[in-house]
């Protein structure tokens, strides 16, 4: 069952990279002429259609994770600490507060998204979206190196 739901999150969590990428390309880095090739076609993309999805997956991303860490703190955590990996514990640890932080964002990320676009707000909108990219990517990075080093089932 806990293997079952670690493919689940990892396949969440890669839907939701693929989908903060994409809408943190289209904030940050703004198309600037027709979109003719492949990286103006990826910065091109609407970024609010992507607001909802996004919501949906983190949350659904972090429930899934949340019901899968007592298996870990049980089972790995110990072990990966027994190897000396001190330092990428450290990193996870990290990336379960950057999670909670990206968690209390949401409201105001999605809020800050929600039709109609006010250009008075594409600051906020641009600064919540690198915070939930930055955090996405490295909750992603650190849980795979975790899975690596010592995944389930070992």
């Amino acid at each position: 069952m806990i293997t079952a739901l670690l493919i689940v999150h990892g396949l969440l969590a890669v839907t939701l990279l693929g989908a903060i990428t994409h809408q943190a390309a289209s904030v940050l880095w703004p198309r600037r002429k027709p979109a003719d090739n492949f990286v103006g076609r990826f910065r091109a993309v609407a970024g609010a259609s992507y607001s909802n999805a996004i919501v949906l997956l983190y949350v659904s991303t972090a429930t899934i994770g949340a019901a899968i860490y007592p298996e870990f703190r049980v089972s790995i955590r110990d072990v990966i600490e027994e190897l000396g990996h001190r330092a990428i514990m450290g990193a996870f640890e990290l990336k379960e507060h950057f999670m909670v932080v990206g968690l209390a964002v949401l409201p105001a990320y999605w809020l800050f998204w929600r039709a109609p676009l006010s250009e008075q707000y594409a600051k906020p909108r641009a600064v919540l979206t690198a915070i939930l990219a930055f955090v996405v990517w490295w909750g992603f990075l650190v849980g795979h190196v975790i899975n690596n080093v010592r995944g389930y089932g070992s």
